[in-house]
C-alpha cells in the first residue's frame, strides 16, 4: 500500500503547478512600473528640473532694469557762487534715468538655447526611467525564480521523505540498506539550505522592489506566478541599422547638440549691436532749467571686443563636433551591446526548450522507472536515491536556466528601451 501511494505521489509530483502566493496583495510587473514612475524621487528630481528650466524661458526676453542717477552738477568750489544769477553760475541738480535696449535677436536666440535645454532633461529622465524599470525586472525575476525553486524543493523534499519512509520500513525485512538511507536523511538537511537560500534571494528581491517603489522595505505582496520569456527571435534578423536606436540616452546627445547649436548662434549674436537711451533733466541754479537726451550704441565688431564671442562660437563648434563623435560611439556600443545581447538570449532560449523537451523529462522518466522498480522489489533504494536526486537539480538547473533567459531578456529590453 505504502509503495501504491509512493508511486501516486510522484505522478502528482511530475504533474504539479504553482500553487497561489500567500500575500494578499499581487503587484504585476506594469503596476511596479506604474509604482516607480509615481514616486521614485530621481524622476522627480527631473520634473523639477524641466519646471526650472520653463522658469528661465519665461524671463528669456527680459530687459536689464533702467538705471536712474542723481547728481550735483557743475559746483563752484566757491559755493556762494551758487546764489549769483549770472551766466557762469551753471550749478544744478541732475537727474538721469537710463534704459538699454538688448538686441532683439539676441534675446530671441537665448530664449532658443534656454528653451531647448527642456529636451535634454527630458530624454535624460527618460532614460533614468528604463534605468530603474530594469532594475525592478532583474529583482522581479529574482523572486520569480526563488518561488519557483522554493516550490521545487518542498515538493521534492515531501518525496523523498516519503521515500525514506519506505526504506525504513524495508529496512525492516532487510529490503533496504541503512547507508542509503542515512544518505537519504542528509539530502533532506541539505534541502533546508537550499530552502533558506531561496527565501534569503526572495527577501533580498522584496527589498529591492520596494525600495524603488518607495515603500516600507518589509511590505509583503504577492508576484505573478505565470511568467513566460518573451520570443525575441525575430529581432535577430533585425538589420544592424544605428538610426533605429531610438534610445533616450542616444537622443538626449542629439538634445545636447542641438542645445549647443542654439548656444552658438546665441554667442554669435555678440556681433549685433546694443541700443540704450538717457533722458536728463538739470534743475539750474543760475540758468533755465535744462534737459538732454542720449542715443547709445554698443560697437562689439572692433578687434579688442569681438574676440571673445568669436572665440566662443570657435570654441562650441569643436565642441558640437566632439559630441557627434560620443553620439556615434553609443550608436555604435549600443548595436554591439543588442547584438550580443538577442545572441545570448537565442542560445539561452534554445539550451532551457532543451531542458524541457529532453533533458528533464528523461530524468523524470529514470525516476519513474527506478520508482518502479524499487516498488516491485527489484530496485536498488541507493540508486533510486540518486535518480531523485539527479532529477532534481536538473528540475532546479532548469530553473536557474530560466533565471538566466530572463536574465538576458531584462538586458535586451534595457538596451532597446522597451517599455
Amino acid at each position: 500500500m505504502k509503495s501504491n501511494k509512493l508511486y501516486t505521489i510522484f505522478l502528482l509530483l511530475i504533474a504539479s503547478v504553482n500553487v497561489a502566493a500567500q500575500d494578499s496583495v499581487k503587484l504585476s510587473m506594469q503596476e511596479v512600473f506604474t509604482a516607480i514612475d509615481k514616486s521614485y524621487p530621481q524622476l522627480q528630481y527631473y520634473d523639477a528640473k524641466i519646471a526650472s528650466i520653463r522658469s528661465l524661458v519665461d524671463g528669456a526676453k527680459a530687459w536689464m532694469p533702467p538705471t536712474v542717477s542723481l547728481a550735483f552738477d557743475r559746483f563752484p568750489y566757491r559755493l556762494s557762487l551758487i546764489k549769483e544769477m549770472m551766466p557762469d553760475n551753471q550749478a544744478g541738480m541732475m537727474v538721469s534715468v537710463q534704459q538699454m535696449i538688448p538686441n532683439a535677436a539676441k534675446l530671441n536666440a537665448k530664449k532658443d538655447y534656454l528653451g531647448s535645454l527642456e529636451n535634454v532633461q527630458r530624454n535624460d529622465a527618460e532614460w533614468q526611467r528604463n534605468t530603474l524599470h530594469f532594475a525592478a525586472r532583474l529583482y522581479y525575476y529574482r523572486r520569480f525564480i526563488a518561488e519557483n525553486k522554493l516550490k521545487t524543493i518542498q515538493q521534492y523534499r515531501d518525496l523523498l521523505k516519503i521515500l525514506i519512509q519506505t526504506a525504513k520500513d524495508k529496512y525492516t525485512y532487510n529490503q533496504s540498506d541503512l547507508p542509503a538511507i542515512f544518505k537519504g536523511e542528509a539530502a533532506l538537511s541539505e534541502l533546508e539550505n537550499m530552502e533558506t537560500m531561496s527565501l534569503a534571494q526572495i527577501a533580498e528581491s522584496n527589498i529591492g522592489l520596494n525600495t524603488l517603489m518607495s515603500r516600507d522595505v518589509n511590505a509583503p505582496f504577492a508576484i505573478d506566478t505565470l511568467l513566460l520569456p518573451v520570443d525575441y527571435r525575430a529581432d535577430y534578423l533585425m538589420v544592424n541599422d544605428t538610426s533605429a536606436l531610438l534610445r533616450n540616452d542616444i537622443l538626449s546627445m542629439e538634445s545636447r547638440i542641438r542645445s549647443m547649436k542654439f548656444n552658438q548662434k546665441w554667442a554669435a549674436t555678440g556681433s549685433r549691436p546694443d541700443f540704450g537711451v538717457q533722458i536728463s533733466h538739470g534743475q539750474m541754479f543760475g540758468m533755465p532749467n535744462q534737459f538732454s537726451i542720449m542715443g547709445m550704441m554698443t560697437i562689439p565688431i572692433v578687434p579688442w571686443s569681438s574676440k571673445m564671442y568669436k572665440s566662443d562660437v570657435r570654441s562650441m563648434e569643436f565642441e558640437i563636433d566632439a559630441m557627434r563623435k560620443e553620439k556615434s560611439t553609443m550608436q555604435l556600443m549600443a548595436t554591439q551591446m543588442v547584438r550580443e545581447k538577442i545572441t545570448m538570449l537565442l542560445y539561452e532560449t534554445r539550451q532551457l526548450d532543451n531542458y524541457d523537451k529532453n533533458v528533464v523529462p528523461s530524468y523524470k522518466k529514470n525516476l519513474e522507472s527506478n520508482l518502479l522498480a524499487y516498488r516491485q522489489n527489484t530496485g536498488n533504494f541507493f540508486v533510486l536515491l540518486d535518480a531523485w536526486n539527479m532529477l532534481l537539480m536538473k528540475e532546479l538547473e532548469r530553473t536557474d536556466k530560466l533565471g538566466q533567459v530572463f536574465t538576458i531578456q531584462s538586458e535586451y529590453e534595457y538596451q532597446r528601451e522597451i517599455k
